[in-house]
């Protein structure tokens, strides 16, 4: 692995551009431009204010900032300096805001989600779109870009509508089967929509996206007891996994839409008898015992551990408005073959499963607490990062660590390119790239 030098950022997390040659970052109210092959600066432009979120069109040629304290987004041009495009959302405020998968429109969320404002960049036209009933969630494009969907709340229950992106007509508008709906998601092909409740019931329903009709609804238990946390489609539609606040990841089938796998996370791992257990112990140094407590920035190395493997897990506080419990993370490797799981009590252990044999195949345990990972977008290499001064590699090879050449950078979250060949760190104020060689 090669690094490059470590910059500085705030606010928003640095991003590839989907072609993958640009990253952009933000340096208080400045945007700023690299090339990602050599770092250099291709673009640097002032903003009127704190940047608060930043995001690429699909053509990898403009980026939108959202100014979410003044009520204003700013889009920018990589190609030329002389371009550039100011929306002011005035009383109404930002939110949120995003851009249309054609690159063509600005979607903006009001505050207190009042409305949804689509503004053309090619008319300069906008069309508004009923409120949605959250504004940081429940609005979900298809795969193909053709089509919205948001999830709304009137009359105490809840509802969708879909529209066509070219006309921002709405196609359908139909009631879910749901006390609470918490989000919802398209399925890779479009033909489906899943949405599921709070936590506070366990319930996921299906429906035709186009005409609202019910198609299927999943519960795994009925009993006075936290549920859903998250649902996650595989690439090619065929399993959703829903994780759980019991320790479970279920992996639904499309067709009965039963769980084909219960993936648990004991506080133990004893099966299958193939599953590897790679444990993050610190190097032995020359003369001196390993240091106690356990330090994560030293150097270290995995090991693999015996079966039965203790998982370690701390209790979540009593008074915490949302239990640190359960599966918060399901990950889809980019060939669909395998799923990484968190589970939130024990967040130091990485749950890699196999779905062609749909068991267990190895758990990674490290010294401090994953913060993010990252499967690169082909095959099926893992990344991870915990804070530290080093990146965490699985494979269906093996596992290593790799410690960051540079003194004061420490990986709170990462991020593949489209290509597979660089991995963004990003730290508290500084980001690096990581460059994989052959």
């Amino acid at each position: 692995m090669d690094f490059s030098d470590a910059y500085r950022c705030s606010g928003p997390p640095p991003v590839f551009s989907p072609d993958g040659r640009f990253v952009a970052s933000v340096a208080e109210y400045r945007l700023i431009i690299r090339e990602v092959e050599t770092m250099r600066v291709v673009q640097l432009y002032s903003c009127l204010d704190r940047v608060d979120s930043i995001e690429w069109s699909a053509s990898s040629t403009y980026v939108l900032c959202g100014l979410f304290s003044r009520g204003v987004i700013q889009v920018w041009s990589v190609e030329s300096s002389e371009w550039s495009c100011k929306i002011d959302e005035g009383p109404a405020g930002v939110a949120a805001v995003r851009w249309s998968p054609d690159g063509a429109c600005v979607l903006v969320v009001a505050e207190f989600g009042l409305r949804v404002a689509v503004w053309s960049l090619t008319n300069r036209k906008c069309v508004y779109l009923r409120g949605p009933k959250h504004v940081d969630r429940g609005m979900a494009f298809s795969t193909d870009g053709a089509h919205l969907a948001v999830l709304e709340r009137s009359d105490m229950k809840d509802w969708v509508s879909v529209y066509d992106t070219r006309t921002w007509s709405e196609v359908s508008h139909f009631q879910l089967e749901t006390s609470d709906a918490a989000d919802l998601s398209w399925s890779p092909e479009g033909g489906i929509l899943a949405a599921w409740d709070t936590c506070l019931k366990y319930k996921v329903v299906l429906a035709d996206p186009r005409s609202g009709t019910p198609l299927a609804a999943y519960s795994a238990y009925d009993h006075d007891a936290l549920g859903i946390k998250l649902c996650s489609w595989s690439p090619g539609g065929e399993l959703l996994a829903v994780g759980s606040f019991d320790r479970c990841a279920r992996l639904l089938d499309h067709v009965t839409w039963q769980p084909l796998l219960t993936a648990a996370h004991p506080q133990a791992v004893a099966a299958p008898s193939s599953v590897l257990v790679f444990r993050e112990e610190p190097d032995e140094q020359p003369g001196n015992p390993p240091s106690r407590p356990l330090d994560p920035f030293a150097r270290s190395s995995y090991v693999l551990a015996d079966l039965p493997a203790a998982v370690p897990s701390a209790k979540p506080p009593l008074g915490a408005s949302t239990p640190k419990l359960g599966v918060g993370r399901c990950a889809w490797s980019g060939d669909g073959r395998y799923l990484a799981t968190l589970e939130d009590s024990s967040g130091a252990a990485v749950w890699v499963w196999d779905l062609t044999a749909m068991e267990l195949v190895a758990v990674l345990l490290h010294m401090a607490p994953i913060t993010d990972l990252a499967w690169g977008p082909r095959g099926s290499m893992l990344a991870m990062v915990a804070g530290t001064n080093k990146v965490y590699m699985w494979t269906p090879g093996g596992a290593t660590i790799a410690l960051l050449p540079l003194p004061t950078m420490q990986a709170f979250g990462c991020c593949w390119n489209n290509t597979a060949t660089t991995l963004l760190l990003r730290g508290a104020e500084a980001f690096c790239c990581c460059y994989l060689t052959a």
